[in-house]
């Protein structure tokens, strides 16, 4: 069963919360002032936190604080009981990382609901994390959608329609929405002094997009547009960022992917820069299928037109034409049209190394 740390410096509320938390079948470890609550917690580690905001010598803000900065302390759900009703409170200590917020006077049955709830968004949280460690940022969002921990079901947004080569926002715009694509495909680019085009990423079906601007607040540093007729959903920014933010945890796991993701485009650079043609553009197929076609398997097509093939390449279209025929001739690849199957994936991959 798990145990849970409660800290109020009233001895008569404490022991109430302890009790009725003991009768739900939980351990309950108590502290009776902020000092005492961070070394039990740092000792004992437990499973969740109820503490009262207002006490002598470390108020509940500062152990929030304190326990948000230690390693092994800074994943533990917290719960703030407050007699205090005013927004700026419930506002100050949500910003700081609290999980949830409990009013004096409180119903027994809501405390029990309260940690029950938190407990096993926690638990659905820890299995989430233990698999998030090789998942996109899309993935990422697709799952924590699906799971329940984020609340971004496209359904519940306005959408639009765009043509293709329609654009979806200019570099330099201020990003208004959390883009998702119900269907088609977007490219995201940038152009150089020159004028020409380099492609960044690709966006498919069941895609969110426009993440990274968001989170920064920061103007688009690219450019977004349809590669054919597109769907996209608009989830507002702040809607988005509500979610985001509404948990601490769920918050530090999605900005240290995006900064897994910043450094493998930096990866990308680089091998654009020193990479053969050859890998090049047998990193680019593997990567395009990956990210438009993956759900549909093996047998998928890329539809994608050899101008576009070759700047996501970084190459010109007549080099890049030459080496789908090279790949062509070695069985590694069919071309039926415009349209690319890839055959030998793993031989294909063999090319990167």
């Amino acid at each position: 069963m798990a145990t849970i740390l409660v800290v109020d410096d009233h001895t008569d509320i404490r022991e109430n919360i302890a009790e009725i938390l003991s009768l739900a079948g939980y351990d309950t470890i108590e502290a009776e002032n902020g000092k005492k609550a961070v070394e039990l917690a740092r000792g004992s580690k437990p499973d969740l936190i109820v503490c009262d905001i207002m006490m002598p010598e470390l108020d509940g803000y500062g152990v929030l604080h304190l326990l948000r900065k230690i390693p092994e302390t800074e994943h533990i759900p917290f719960i703030f009981l407050t007699a205090k009703t005013e927004r700026g409170d419930l506002r100050k200590g949500m910003e700081m990382g609290a999980d949830d917020f409990i009013t004096k006077p409180f119903e027994d049955v809501e405390l029990l609901a309260a940690v029950e709830t938190r407990l096993k968004k926690q638990s659905m949280l820890e299995q989430k994390l233990a698999q998030s460690q090789q998942q996109t940022v899309n993935n990422l969002l697709q799952d924590w959608q699906s799971s329940g921990l984020l609340n971004l079901d496209p359904d519940n947004y306005s959408s639009t329609v765009l043509g293709k080569k329609q654009p979806v926002y200019r570099e330099g715009k201020h990003p208004q929405y959390l883009y998702y694509v119900k269907s088609g495909k977007v490219k995201a680019y940038k152009l150089n002094d020159d004028g020409k085009e380099y492609i960044t990423n690709l966006y498919g079906e069941g895609d969110y997009f426009g993440y990274v601007s968001l989170i920064e607040n920061k103007p688009y540093e690219e450019n977004a547009e349809a590669l054919e007729n597109t769907e996209l959903t608009l989830i507002p920014k702040d809607v988005f960022l509500e979610q985001l933010l509404n948990d601490v945890t769920v918050a530090r796991t999605f900005i240290k992917r995006i900064a897994t993701e910043v450094k493998e485009k930096e990866d990308r650079l680089l091998q654009l820069a020193y990479d053969s043609l050859r890998k090049r553009v047998a990193s680019g197929l593997l990567d395009i299928h990956d990210k438009l076609h993956k759900e549909q398997g093996s047998d998928a097509l890329i539809e994608l037109s050899r101008d576009d093939i070759a700047r996501y390449v970084g190459t010109a279209t007549e080099s890049l034409i030459r080496t789908l025929s090279d790949f062509k001739h070695e069985k590694l690849i069919e071309m039926k049209g415009t349209r690319i199957r890839i055959v030998e994936p793993e031989k294909l991959r063999k090319l990167l190394y």
